[in-house]
């Protein structure tokens, strides 16, 4: 995919997708919205110059789809809302809802957004496990923010055992 070969290139030790690429467990990444936003505006900048780059989406839905269908347990991370949230969530439904979920972002359900639907909201749909005694949250903050604070954390705590 379009982002594994970005962790590939990618030299920063700085980078999420460094590291899902760098490391013996091969970390999958999906983005759904790829071309929504600068990389979107990068890619079509260079095919100007270079015809012929072909991003195929529906192999990353296949992934994304098979991953969760043969996962014997399977979680969410949402980072942000709308396709994203949708495209994981919805993967999940194949699986009968994922285990356990964190949505971090900054969408409120009192706007009637989907991006700031609550976890209950999922668990309805079948997109979280009816009766899932894992994690169930959301965090309403900016994910640039939160969600290096979550990995730190996650890692600290493993480190100190």
């Amino acid at each position: 995919s379009f982002i594994r070969r970005l962790g590939k290139e990618i030299n920063n030790e700085e980078s999420v997708y460094y590291w899902a690429y760098k490391t013996q467990n091969n970390i999958p990444v999906f983005c759904p919205a790829l071309t929504d936003g600068s990389i979107g505006d990068m890619i079509y900048f260079h095919s100007f110059r270079s015809p012929g780059l072909i991003l195929d989406i529906v192999a990353d839905i296949r992934s994304l789809n098979e991953l969760a269908r043969k996962s014997k347990k399977a979680g969410m991370i949402v980072l942000g809302g709308g396709v994203c949230k949708h495209q994981i969530a919805n993967a999940m439904l194949i699986r009968n809802g994922a285990d356990y979920s964190v949505f971090i972002n900054t969408g409120q359900e009192f706007d009637g957004s989907d991006s700031g639907a609550r976890p209950d909201e999922a668990v309805s749909w079948g997109k979280i496990r009816a009766g899932a005694e894992a994690v169930k949250a959301s965090v309403f903050a900016d994910a640039t923010l939160v969600f290096p604070m979550l990995v730190a954390a996650t890692f600290a705590q493993d480190v100190s055992g």
